[in-house]
């Protein structure tokens, strides 16, 4: 004798496997994306600066020769322009006259 044909599956199994694969992805449900201006970004491969979207890994100069990464640190022009780079601190704008300070940039003399 042949085995009974199976029977669909119902739309609570159907909607319950969708739930099951969406959350095996790893996707994150009713969590906001982060906004950088208008434009959503991925906080994994991406930050924001100054309503820019940059790589993560991304490098900028702080004065004429002073490298940092804009996505952790940011620069301070001081006095006579020698650049000071601050750390950024999460949740909060960077701010040059209390953030910690990561490197101060040293000056290049012409002789």
């Amino acid at each position: 004798m042949a085995p009974a044909p199976a029977l669909p599956p119902t739309v609570l199994q159907q909607k319950q496997t969708m739930v099951t694969r969406i959350l095996d992805a790893g996707l994150l449900l009713c969590q906001p994306a982060p906004r950088c201006g208008d434009q959503m970004y991925n906080p994994l491969m991406q930050c924001c600066d100054n309503d820019t979207i940059l790589p993560v890994n991304s490098i900028s100069l702080c004065g004429s020769h002073c490298i940092y990464w804009p996505c952790f640190q940011h620069c301070c022009l001081e006095s006579q322009n020698q650049g000071v780079i601050r750390f950024k601190v999460p949740g909060m704008k960077p701010n040059c006259r209390t953030s910690p300070i990561s490197i101060i940039c040293a000056k290049l003399y012409k002789e």
